[in-house]
């Protein structure tokens, strides 16, 4: 009598739709059979956790009825972290391209800026001459004459 067979490959088809995936099938004793589902990654700059192998450990019997139910799980939490991260790097890159925006605005705002600067005019120079005023190092008080000390009196001639 034919047994009602899981719906395994049913629930893989959204994961199946975009990328390739790989079932491997291991004994791993008299009683126990080790289903490993590795999704391939689809694209080179691809997120790394929509890679995530999944694993199940089980009779035969129990993977027939329990392997479907636990793959629609895993494709959903797949497809949620697929979009999660999806949202994530449009937000990333919006955010990126407004800071390039501003930071253009900002700096055209500082070219006109520094445009406008001489325009406006400085207000009227001193009536002083650049000579009449006078420079730090003239009007500091001259230093003393330089003594030498020496350990013994200085003779006078």
């Amino acid at each position: 009598m034919p047994r009602k067979g899981g719906s395994a490959f049913i629930e893989l088809m959204p994961v199946l739709a975009g990328r390739t995936v790989l079932i491997t099938v291991a004994k791993v004793d008299d009683k126990n059979l080790r289903v490993n589902v590795i999704p391939a990654q689809a694209k080179a700059d691809e997120n790394l956790a929509l890679t995530t192998p999944l694993t199940f450990t089980g009779s035969p019997e129990e993977l027939d009825v329990e392997l479907g139910k636990h793959l629609a799980g895993y494709v959903q939490a797949h497809q949620q972290t697929a979009s999660t991260l999806a949202e994530a790097k449009a937000t990333m890159e919006d955010a990126a391209k407004a800071a390039q925006e501003e930071a253009k605005r900002k700096a055209e705002e500082r070219r006109k800026a520094a445009q406008k600067a001489p325009d406006k005019g400085l207000p009227p120079a001193t009536a002083q001459p650049a000579s009449a005023v006078p420079c730090p190092a003239e009007s500091a008080a001259s230093p003393p004459p330089m003594v030498t000390l020496g350990l013994f009196p200085a003779s006078a001639p």
